[in-house]
């Protein structure tokens, strides 16, 4: 019964993921729920080991139907694999709990400024080309990774939003290019959790599987709607992370 609970949650987990990002809201909390006495770091280790194999299937499925800047994202996604593992290094020596009360407070900007922007995300008219874009493409991708490995919760849609804010792209290009970079960064802490002895690898497989199985439901979805569906995916999955993320801070 047990695996049965987490692996429905990683299937969802992996749709939501494969839209906009934010997975981690569905499974991790389910996790947490069904392994209430087991270390944090084993059920977050067991998060990564399931999330990494949808967001690579959905990169995948993505590179095959949308056309995206590969010269800037390949080093982005190098950026992002740097920035994970820093961000893993620096919470085992700084408690990221600051970030608790922070997190919500950033996320209800995000929001607010989606809604605002109702043209934000629309059309796909890339702001930076060549040089400048790949370093932009680097600079999100090593921050978003530290931040990743140091803390983590809405890693993926604080991709979509800065792809689309700073960059320019529309929100499938941007989901697109969020699923290359966020799998670098679920690989990182995994390494890193792997090598910490944080994996259980009997129940990876089984969610890993379940995660590929919604996370194919939810590119088929992305990529049959489009830029319009994603951004009200976003909205809403943004609107979750803020009523979980400050009940977590504030009410807990």
């Amino acid at each position: 019964m047990e695996l049965l609970l987490v692996s429905l949650a990683s299937a969802l987990a992996g749709c939501v993921d494969a839209i906009v990002g934010g997975g981690g809201l569905i499974l991790v909390p389910a996790l947490f729920a069904v392994f209430p006495t087991t270390h944090p770091a084993t059920l977050l280790g067991v998060n990564k080991s399931a999330s990494l194999w949808g967001t690579a299937i959905a990169a995948t499925r993505f590179a095959r139907r949308v056309d995206l800047p590969w010269a800037s994202l390949l080093p982005a996604a190098a950026a992002g694999f740097a920035g994970g593992f820093a961000g893993a290094w620096a919470v085992t020596v700084i408690s990221p709990d600051f970030l608790r009360k922070l997190l919500p407070v950033v996320l209800l900007g995000v929001l607010l400024y989606t809604l605002a922007r109702k043209d934000l995300g629309r059309d796909h008219t890339p702001l930076l080309h060549g040089r400048a874009q790949t370093v932009a493409a680097c600079a999100i991708g090593a921050l978003l990774g530290f931040y990743d490995g140091f803390f983590g919760p809405g890693t993926g849609s604080f991709f979509v939003f800065l792809f689309v804010r700073v960059l320019g792209f529309d929100f499938l290009h941007a989901s697109a290019a969020a699923k290359l970079l966020n799998t670098a960064t679920n690989l990182a802490a995994l390494i890193l959790f792997a090598w910490k002895g944080h994996v259980w690898w009997h129940y990876a497989l089984a969610l890993a599987v379940a995660n590929i199985l919604g996370s194919l439901l939810g590119t088929h979805l992305a990529l049959k709607h489009g830029a319009s569906f994603v951004r009200v995916v976003f909205i809403f999955v943004v609107s979750a992370l803020i009523l979980k993320t400050g009940y977590d801070a504030f009410l807990r």
